[in-house]
This record gives C-alpha cells, sequence and structure tokens, in this order.
C-alpha cells in the first residue's frame, strides 16, 4: 500500500516539525539541530483511519511506522480463520515487518490501525539514504530493533512461564493505560486467549475489589 503524505492542513503544525521522533532518536544516539531536517526530508507524515491496513498479506512491506499518536496492530489469520495478534505500536513505538522489509518479500502478516493513528513512515531506500547521510542512524536503527526483539523473547517466555491469569495481570500492572485503549476482542487474541475467558477473568478481578 502507497501512502501518501499527510496534507499540512490536517494536523497542526507544531507536529509537522518531527520534535517527537527527533526526541525518542536522542535517546538513543546524538543528533545535533542542524540534522533535524535532513531527518525530516527522509520521512512522510501520514494520517489513516480507524482499520486502515497499511500491510496486507501477500504484499511487500514498503516502509516502517513511527507511531506520533495513536495505535497500530500486526496480526496474522491463522488457518482457521482467526486473527492472531502479534504486536500493538502506540505512541513513540515502531512497527513494521522487518522479515518483509529487509528481504522485500511477500508478507505474512497484516498492520492496520487499531484507532485514528498520525505516524512517520519510512520508506525502505528512505533508511538506507538517511543512514548515508546520518551514520549514527545506522546505530539508532540497530538499537531498536535489539529492544524489539529482547521484548519479543521476554514475552514468548511469559507465554510459556505465566498462567493465563498470571498473564493477564503482569500485563495489566505494566501497560494500565493500554489496557483501556484496546478491544477486550484483541487483547485477548494478543495474549492468547479466548474473549470469553477474558471476561472471566475480568468479571472474578472485579468481584474480588468489590
Amino acid at each position: 500500500m502507497d501512502l501518501l503524505p499527510l496534507k499540512k492542513d490536517k494536523i497542526h503544525s507544531q507536529r509537522m516539525d518531527i520534535s517527537s521522533l527527533v526526541h525518542h532518536i536522542r535517546q538513543y544516539v546524538s543528533l545535533a539541530d542542524d540534522e533535524a531536517p535532513i531527518l525530516r526530508a527522509h520521512f512522510n507524515l501520514v494520517e489513516v483511519k480507524k482499520k486502515t491496513n497499511l500491510l496486507i498479506e501477500g504484499q511487500i512491506c514498503k516502509a516502517s511506522f513511527f507511531v506520533e499518536k495513536g495505535c497500530l496492530r500486526q496480526f496474522f489469520i491463522d488457518k482457521k480463520g482467526n486473527e492472531q495478534i502479534t504486536q500493538f505500536a502506540i505512541e513513540n513505538w515502531w512497527m513494521a515487518d522487518y522479515m518483509s522489509l529487509g528481504k522485500q518479500a511477500p508478507s505474512s502478516f497484516y498492520i492496520q490501525a487499531v484507532e485514528p493513528t498520525i505516524l512517520w513512515s519510512l520508506g525502505w531506500q528512505a533508511q538506507e539514504k538517511l543512514s548515508h547521510a546520518l551514520p549514527q542512524m545506522e546505530r539508532y536503527f540497530r538499537l531498536i530493533l535489539q529492544q524489539a526483539y529482547a521484548a519479543s523473547q521476554l514475552r514468548l517466555k511469559y507465554l510459556y512461564d505465566l498462567s493465563r491469569e498470571e498473564l493477564y495481570h503482569h500485563f495489566s500492572s505494566q501497560f494500565p493505560a493500554f489496557m483501556q485503549r484496546i478491544p477486550q476482542y484483541m487483547l485477548a487474541s494478543f495474549l492468547g486467549f479466548t474473549p470469553e475467558y477474558l471476561s472471566e477473568i475480568r468479571k472474578k478481578e472485579a468481584n474480588i475489589n468489590r
């Protein structure tokens, strides 16, 4: 799917200065004030509606996405036709199918907006050019990928090591605000539950807290 740059009249001009992304990058590597315009030149600012697909299974992932405001989810559809969510991305998080992006091969995943979302899109070739123009960005992207991979490993451990109820309580304690933003069926899919089982856990929790 080709994404068009956001029209300037669709968003407050303060957000056009890419300050949130610059701030995020500076938590990992140095970035001088005069380098911010170089960074901005390689990104497109995009606004998508709820349920917009940024990637569909079978397509080649052509960009990675930094969430300025909103929420994305990554999922696949299993043999029974059920959606299995593997990842979410909220403000200041990245999302892409990195296998498809790196190899420029068809993706096995969907990436979809959970709510109206504003994001910075960085094309595959644009990232190569950006890393050449600003060499420290190579380190930034490496650190981001390492962080994402570590989180994926830890989530896999929790899926094997914790009971389903323990997994729910762990996730809710770590991301309480996020729990209120996503539909219950999506949370259940991400945690590996049925929506009915998640409802039972929440009812049990509500009864304990009375």
